[in-house]
């Protein structure tokens, strides 16, 4: 018996170091986890990016501030003029906190009467707890301090002493109560149709290769561009039947609302469900096997689920790491989503967005073809 079993396990021994590729993604994946565990995910967001409408200009705003950036959470981005352009800057996702300081806060906060508006970018859940948090801590830690600096002044008033210098007025935008099921839905769209397009076509051509096909497809006079759309297509069509599955539950069956133009919504959910089965079929064309492209397909979703800003805030990420994410469609959809979805925002504040999800397309599938080509000489 033990001679049957050891026969067997060499027989495996052998076929695992023949297949070389599989080998080194099976022995690579956990490598590949565990460095984006370590510098991916953060618990305790910092280096929020956050834009300011400082109206006073004065040494009250300016120390207000400096604690702000001194505390390592928030990073003063941009600087404007106005609560209207604050707003602008958190709908085109260049901020998530702003500050909006107004005219005179010297003079109010010497007469401990002075009141400053923060909004909070809603649509992230680590952001929207970390941002609040911080911002409240620091608001009550710089009002400490000024009272301190007050009781030093023995011509102050003692009542005026027991008032706070400055109130900070947090408003959460976009879902003011926090619910959980607004934060997920429509980050789960773009997860739930990235991972089912690329899943649709990382085996398309594999397959053909494996079960003898692709030669019948060769004698025909279809180009690899060509062969590449016809297998997109069916796909395509799936996908976007699940898409609609998907938004009627989470709005119908969840109650979470849907803001913005679904118009505009399904087009570019679109480019996105194309990229998607793009990479998919890159994939397919540059794996040897059905077991090789599932482990690239399995890796490629779970590393793109971590570093595109699913979960963990995109800007709390390595630079490099940031770039890298680029590599996945995720990345530039979960802000189209969530801006569609939940803000209700229009194109001119996703044009950068549009602009990777349309080079993605037109890249994935010249490098598919390609490298379909390359593999069939």
């Amino acid at each position: 018996m033990l001679g049957r079993i050891w026969a067997i396990t060499r027989k495996e021994f052998v076929m695992m170091l023949r297949d070389r590729g599989t080998l080194m993604l099976i022995l690579f994946i956990p490598l590949i986890q565990l460095v984006l565990f370590a510098y991916a995910i953060h618990m305790d967001v910092k280096h929020i990016p956050m834009v300011v409408a400082d109206q006073s200009i004065d040494q009250a705003s300016r120390s207000y501030l400096d604690d702000m950036v001194r505390s390592d959470y928030f990073d003063n981005v941009l600087n404007v003029s106005s609560q209207s352009q604050v707003m602008d800057a958190i709908d085109r996702g260049q901020a998530k906190l702003g500050i909006v300081i107004p005219t005179d806060f010297a003079k109010q906060v010497a007469g401990h009467d002075a009141s400053v508006l923060l909004f909070v970018d809603g649509s992230d859940p680590f952001t929207t707890q970390s941002a609040y948090n911080a911002a409240s801590v620091i608001a009550q830690e710089h009002n400490i301090h000024l009272v301190l600096n007050d009781l030093g002044r023995s011509s102050l008033n003692s009542s005026n002493v027991l008032l706070l210098p400055f109130t900070a007025h947090i408003q959460i935008l976009y879902n003011p109560d926090l619910k959980d099921l607004w934060f997920l839905i429509p980050g789960m769209i773009a997860m739930l149709l990235q991972t089912q397009t690329i899943a649709l076509t990382a085996l398309a051509v594999v397959r053909e290769r494996e079960v003898g096909t692709i030669e019948q497809i060769l004698v025909t006079p279809i180009r690899p561009v060509e062969l590449m759309l016809g297998k997109t297509l069916p796909n395509l069509m799936v996908a976007i039947i699940n898409l609609f599955m998907i938004v009627a539950i989470g709005t119908l069956g969840f109650g979470v609302p849907f803001q913005g133009n679904f118009l505009l919504f399904f087009c570019l959910v679109l480019l996105y469900v194309f990229s998607g089965l793009g990479l998919g079929l890159l994939i397919s064309s540059i794996s040897q096997n059905q077991r090789q492209a599932q482990q690239l397909s399995m890796m490629i979703m779970f590393i793109g689920l971590i570093i595109s800003g699913f979960v963990f805030p995109h800007y709390s990420m390595p630079p490099l790491l940031q770039w890298i994410s680029y590599i996945f469609p995720l990345t530039a959809f979960i802000p189209v989503s969530r801006g569609i979805f939940m803000k209700g925002i229009g194109l001119q504040f996703l044009s950068n967005q549009v602009l990777v999800l349309v080079v993605y397309d037109v890249l994935i599938l010249f490098f598919a073809s390609r490298l379909f080509r390359q593999t069939l000489d």
